[in-house]
């Protein structure tokens, strides 16, 4: 244990709280870790995430490092406590049993006061940050980068869950809503009751579409793969210039599931985008497709993985049509409106594209015109690029 002298910090820059005891507890159990006196120089909070880049000195050169914290508070979001077990799971599986450098390395961890410590990856940043700054067209290079980043995760991780699921288990973690048989549980009697209440009840062939989609999400075979939890871009961190050395971040929510759940945010908008555009014309697809049948052969048959992706972006879309309720009590030109309109048609479209489950991209189709009468704010050519770039930020 570590005297008081050496545990003992000012932060006059800081409110006195007992969340800033968070920078002591992490410089005794770096010393602790290096056997030698660790500091704490600075601590920069980074907003709106429960993350900090920090400062160190007392051992060697100085350096950074991320520290990482479960939020706490009634009112605060993604406080469920098994979080931070689960993304050390992943993380640790990654880089320990698999010997990957897709994702930070795990520096330290203290899990009863609540907080990873993690490599910093700077300079590289935040694809999405990019493309909002500049646009997607700017950033096709980089977005190609987070294709292939997809795929590969999928790729290296496939055949692997019993070993991470032992590694999760060791660290006391349940089965987290990412995993397979949790990720899709409800979505049957949701999906059926958005619909109803939208007035485009799910019927005919269409309901039995629906079941194969179900079958194929809750057993995905030999797309069994680990699932980041939140595939999309402002969780991939990529040099602005320079190598393609990018890196996938925050696996609070990772688990075992369909690979082609991560591929869904290169065709269907995800919660931060009104469109993503046309993947097969900049070949983020085939980027994708590539990169993943490295590890698993079957994406190589285009009936095959054309049914899954079909099934994956469904999913995404009855997922997202839940949100109905909220956007209808909204004022005219909410970008919401504009994205679930968009959603649904572009996951009728990969459908489409594969040729697969003709009857519920049917469906999907009609329930969006539904809302493009309902919402005639929301009754625009969304595949006008020029309107609507790819990549198009939701306000």
């Amino acid at each position: 244990m570590l005297n008081a002298g050496r545990r003992a910090l000012y932060f006059a820059w800081m409110p006195a709280s007992g969340a800033n005891r968070r920078p002591a507890a992490v410089q005794a159990l770096l010393t602790d870790l290096c056997r030698a006196p660790v500091v704490v120089e600075r601590w920069e909070r980074l907003e709106p995430w429960a993350v900090a880049r920090v400062l160190l000195g007392g051992v060697g050169a100085a350096r950074t490092v991320i520290v990482k914290w479960v939020r706490t508070g009634p009112a605060r979001a993604r406080t469920e406590p098994w979080r931070l077990r689960n993304e050390l799971a992943a993380l640790q599986f990654l880089s320990d049993d698999l010997g990957l450098a897709l994702a930070p390395r795990v520096i330290a961890a203290d899990i009863s006061a609540g907080f990873l410590v993690l490599e910093d990856l700077a300079p590289r940043v935040a694809l999405d940050h990019l493309i909002r700054r500049d646009g997607a067209a700017a950033h096709l290079e980089l977005l190609a980068v987070f294709a292939r980043a997809r795929g590969e995760l999928s790729a290296a991780t496939t055949g692997q869950a019993g070993t991470y699921h032992a590694r999760r288990v060791a660290l006391g973690s349940p089965a987290p809503v990412g995993d397979a048989e949790g990720r899709f549980a409800g979505l049957w009697d949701q999906g059926h009751a958005d619909a109803a209440a939208l007035g485009a009840p799910i019927t005919g062939s269409a309901v039995s579409e629906l079941i194969a989609v179900l079958e194929e999400l809750n057993a995905p075979g030999p797309f069994l793969a680990l699932s980041q939890g939140d595939a999309e871009s402002n969780n991939i961190l990529v040099c602005e210039s320079g190598p393609a050395d990018a890196r996938l971040i925050d696996f609070e929510a990772a688990g075992y599931a369909h690979a082609l759940i991560d591929a869904v945010c290169l065709h269907v908008p995800g919660p931060g985008w009104i469109s993503v555009g046309d993947p097969g014309a900049t070949g983020l697809a085939d980027q994708y497709r590539r990169a993943l049948a490295r590890g698993v052969s079957e994406a190589q048959d285009d009936r095959r993985y054309g049914f899954a992706l079909a099934a994956a972006c469904m999913s995404w879309a009855l997922l997202r049509l839940h949100r109905f309720a909220v956007l209808d009590t909204r004022a005219p030109g909410d970008h919401s409106r504009l994205q679930l309109v968009e959603t649904l048609e572009s996951a009728a479209r990969t459908a489409e594209t594969h040729r697969a489950l003709p009857h519920l991209a049917g469906w999907v189709r009609r329930t969006a015109d539904v809302l493009r009468r309902r919402w005639p704010d929301a009754d625009l050519d969304l595949t006008d690029w020029a309107r609507f770039p790819p990549y198009s930020p939701r306000r």
